[in-house]
This record gives C-alpha cells, structure tokens and sequence, in this order.
C-alpha cells in the first residue's frame, strides 16, 4: 500500500512500466527511480498481467488463511454473545477458544459492543444516517423533576424533608437532526398537544433560518405526537410523519441518545437553585452541545455538519 513517504503510487507505477515497455533496461529504470529491480519486475510482470488494474493498490489481507478459526466454531461464539451477553473470558471457558480469539470473532462481526446488541432479539443494531441536513428530524420529550427554590436534595443533601408542595414536572421538547445532530430544545410546563405544536413551529423556524429545509420528522406514538392538530400542522407545511414502532426506542435513537446526554451533562450535573435557574441555563448548553462539545459519532461538533449555522464556535 503506498504512504506519503511510498516512492511509487499508481502514478508513478504507471511511468515505471512505460519506461520498461520503451525499451529502457530494468536496471536502468530502478536506478532512475531510486527503486530495486526486484520492485521494477513486480509491478512490470503486474501490468502483463492486469493491465493498468494491476498497477493500483491492492488489500494485503492474503488469499487464504488456514489457521483462521472454524466458522462453526465462530458461529458458536457468536451465538452465546447475543444469547448470554457474555464477555471474551466467559466464552473462552466454555468454548476452549482463547480469549484474544474470541475478542477479535466479536470484533468480525460486530458484536464486540454490547452496546451495538439489541437486548431483546440479540440482532446487531444497524445504524443510519440521513443524506443532508433537514432530512429527517427526531422529536421526543423528556421530563424532569421540578427544582424547588433553594435547591434540591443536590444541594441540601439527600433526607432532607422537601418544603411546600410537589411542584411537578418539566418537559423538554427537543428536536434532533438526524444527520448533524443538531438540536433546538424548550422547556415547557406540560406536553400538551398545542404546546407540542407551538414547540415545532419554532424549532422549524429555528432550522429554516440555519439553512435546513425539514422534510420529514420522526416520533414515538405519545398522545401529543398523535393529535389531530400536529398532523394538521405538518401536513399543511408539506412535511411527513412517521412514528416507531411500539417498544422500539433504538428506531429513534438519536434524540433518545441526546436526552441521556443532556440529563447527565446537564439537567443533574450542576447544582441549581430553582427551575428558573436551570431553564435560564438551558439555552447556554445547548449552545455549547451544538459548536463546542465532540459528537464522537461524527467527529466533530453538530454545527461542522451544517454549513448555515450561525454563530459556530463563539
């Protein structure tokens, strides 16, 4: 395979055996190109052979590989992983294969993270991506316990007795954007359908300004999501609903993954003194998820995926 420092790449391979085929001497031709002979009549006896295809590079994964493991045997790893969720070690003791073995079966075929397992059919979870901005956006809510004024438990530790009355929940409408990862995120007293639709005619202006045209969202089947009023809100703006199938939240997995993130990183890492403070907050964060913080799933912040977006990286 050729590197920045590889004295032929096809390029050069292709100058090589024009050399040769004009008469000149392949020794002569090594000497001129600062390569052996041996490397001359490689490439040489490659294009007698091949034509220009044999000139290119080529995967240095050999033809055969006769002390490659059994595919019964990987087929019996890779039955206990999905069934027992099993690590290297486990199946290494019923199964008599080595454990580093073992690791890279799992890694062939993709089962070497848990992660990427669908628990309930043991079935590798394939991920998706939109083509472009704008494609497909991913709705959800998720709710989170009011803070009463003061603070919480977080800051006067837990057993402390909470003062007055339950203040209930907040529900944050947050929409994702299937190929950047970008999200627009309110938080609201209810989830109601018409707060729902408030919500989206926002977030919808919001991606507009940003140069992305939605055409498509995407939803769990919630009461809200299914109104009669949100249908007739996107229909009226051109724009196709879909909703996941029952039990399946890995279908929408990117704002089910951006809500994790945001409870983690943000609705229960700090210390607020009241729902106000968290909500005023709110905004600065996903400012900074937005340009600022690394989505290892596309390496880089969501705003590097949308060329409009105003304001990156300040």
């Amino acid at each position: 395979m050729s590197h920045r420092n590889a004295r032929l790449t096809p390029a050069g391979r292709r100058i090589l055996v024009e050399r040769v085929a004009a008469g000149t001497p392949q020794a002569h031709v090594a000497v001129q190109m600062g390569i052996s002979r041996a490397t001359v009549h490689k490439w040489w006896h490659r294009w007698l052979v091949e034509g220009v295809a044999g000139l290119e590079d080529r995967s240095s994964r050999p033809h055969r590989s006769p002390s490659r493991t059994r595919p019964s045997i990987e087929t019996r790893v890779c039955r206990l992983r999905r069934s027992r969720r099993w690590g290297p070690e486990l199946i290494s003791l019923h199964t008599g294969v080595p454990s580093s073995t073992v690791h890279q079966i799992l890694v062939r075929h993709g089962l070497n993270r848990l992660a990427g397992i669908d628990g309930p059919t043991g079935r590798v979870v394939r991920r998706y991506e939109r083509a472009h901005p704008g494609e497909l956006i991913h709705l959800d809510i998720k709710k989170a316990g009011k803070i009463p004024p003061g603070g919480g438990w977080r800051i006067h530790g837990r057993g402390t007795k909470a003062k007055g009355p339950r203040l209930g929940y907040t529900y944050f409408h947050v929409a994702v954007d299937d190929h950047s990862r970008v999200a627009y995120v309110e938080a609201h007293d209810n989830e109601q359908a018409r707060t729902l639709v408030e919500f989206w005619d926002r977030a919808q202006a919001w991606f507009t300004d940003r140069g992305m045209t939605v055409d498509e969202v995407l939803s769990d089947n919630g009461s809200n999501f299914r109104s009669r009023l949100f249908a007739t809100r996107l229909a009226a703006a051109g724009i196709k609903h879909r909703r996941t199938r029952p039990y399946q939240p890995q279908a929408n997995g990117k704002v089910e993954r951006f809500n994790r993130t945001m409870s983690t990183e943000f609705l229960y890492a700090r210390r607020f003194r009241s729902e106000a403070d968290r909500r005023r907050r709110l905004d600065r964060w996903v400012h900074d998820y937005n340009h600022h913080r690394n989505h290892t799933a596309i390496g880089g912040p969501p705003a590097t995926r949308v060329h409009n977006v105003t304001g990156s990286y300040t």
